[in-house]
């Protein structure tokens, strides 16, 4: 049965409607509320005239390297190592879940070219399913302390479908021991191989963490990405 996204928390924009939304998914055993407060600690308030930010909470799942002790996870991992394989049965459970969330955007009247996805570790890669192999067509994506598995489903896709329009940035530190930084670069190598245009900033002195200038590139790309206009 596939997990239900849970314990919304939202930043809305300060105008009246929002043109476009950003979701941002957190890392394993955290939460979206969770993960927001991590943020507001590092910037403060980061909320735009145009911009909604949505911060969605995994839902409650056994969890394998938790020798399957209940945890907010995206997904099941067998493993955490780059050659362990996909479980793919929670990935495209928790997809479909993800496709309802940005419908609901849609349907809220946000085109789908105003949607960017993101998130720290697990969070990023379920991020980059999304833009690379559920949904094409999202604004952007970004992925910080995050990964691919080295046959991941999203590569693929990519080799079938051709490259995607959809831009890219990671953020990784150079001293994160539970996702080292060669794997998130290998797996940003094997993005741009397959097409994808982005940039990969690594953080000097960085662990497994989201860190102030991180999140202030972050927040600089995404309004650049998603620029305010007004109405006329």
């Amino acid at each position: 049965m596939a997990g239900k996204i849970s314990a919304m928390k939202i930043i809305k924009q300060t105008n009246k409607v929002n043109t476009a939304s950003v979701i941002f998914f957190h890392g394993s055993g955290d939460t979206g509320p969770g993960v927001l407060e991590w943020m507001k600690f590092l910037i403060g308030d980061f909320s735009q005239p145009h911009i909604k930010f949505l911060f969605p909470s995994a839902p409650m799942r056994p969890y394998t390297p938790l020798n399957g002790a209940q945890s907010n996870v995206w997904f099941d991992r067998l493993n955490i190592t780059p050659d362990a394989p996909e479980h793919t049965q929670t990935l495209d459970s928790i997809g479909e879940e993800v496709k309802k969330l940005i419908q609901a955007e849609v349907n809220s009247g946000v085109p789908l070219d105003k949607i960017i996805v993101g998130g720290f570790s697990m969070g990023g890669a379920l991020a980059l399913h999304t833009a690379y192999r559920t949904i094409p067509g999202l604004a952007g994506v970004f992925a910080l302390s995050s990964f691919l598995n080295k046959d991941s489903l999203v590569y693929d896709v990519l080799r079938k479908n051709g490259p995607s329009k959809t831009p890219l940035y990671m953020f990784h530190g150079d001293r994160d021991t539970l996702v080292p930084n060669t794997w998130g670069l290998e797996s940003f190598n094997n993005l741009t191989e397959l097409g994808v245009k982005g940039e990969y900033v690594q953080l000097k002195n960085t662990l497994h963490e989201l860190k102030k200038h991180e999140l202030e590139l972050l927040i600089s790309w995404i309004r650049k990405l998603l620029p305010y206009e007004k109405a006329v």
